[in-house]
């Protein structure tokens, strides 16, 4: 279970493509240590498990299941990551509650800047749209945000300075496909009622 709330990144070394998944290679200044090996880390928002520490570099293994629900299969070295690891009892909570489960991919339509502020404007599926409210939360690459708008088959977020410096929300592009994961308690209520 995370938070949201990003405040160290990783950068891509090298995905090591197999036939029916990959590993993923990351260069990062957080702090690891070999207890902390097959704990659960939020990579761009995805939950992965730590397997290998080398010197500065993590190792994770992207099963078919992650490649296919989340932005890895088109990742390249170089390429930001945002990383956090699992909150732990008596931490406060400042986002909401992520699993670091993606629930589907987004494509960026639009990216307005007013002041120091961007809002970002993203496509989702019709049949995700029953997620969605209006001030709910939504994880965006694993940064937990507030939607402020809703349209026909789209969405929009306000990003802060703050959030833009810490995550790589700051290196989106028109075009570009980021990690979503809807509200863990919009998801449960939905199935309840439908």
């Amino acid at each position: 279970m995370f938070n949201g709330i990003i405040t160290k990144q990783a950068r891509i070394k090298q995905i090591i493509k197999k036939s029916k998944n990959s590993i993923l290679l990351l260069k990062s200044n957080m702090k690891f240590n070999k207890g902390e090996i097959g704990s659960s880390i939020s990579c761009n928002g995805a939950c992965l498990t730590l397997y290998k520490i080398k010197k500065d570099i993590i190792y994770f293994f992207l099963s078919n299941e992650t490649l296919r629900r989340s932005t890895f299969k088109y990742s390249r070295a170089g390429e930001k990551i945002n990383l956090e690891k699992s909150i732990t009892f008596g931490k406060r909570i400042s986002g909401h509650y992520l699993q670091g489960h993606i629930d589907s991919t987004s494509k960026i339509l639009k990216i307005k800047k007013i002041g120091k502020t961007w809002f970002i404007k993203f496509s989702i599926n019709k049949k995700n749209m029953k997620y969605l409210v209006e001030k709910g939360s939504i994880g965006i690459n694993g940064v937990s945000l507030t939607i402020c708008k809703l349209f026909k088959n789209a969405f929009e977020i306000s990003v802060i300075p703050h959030t833009l410096k810490l995550t790589n929300l700051s290196n989106l592009k028109k075009e570009n496909k980021v990690n979503v994961e809807f509200d863990l308690v919009g998801k449960y209520l939905n199935n309840i009622y439908n």
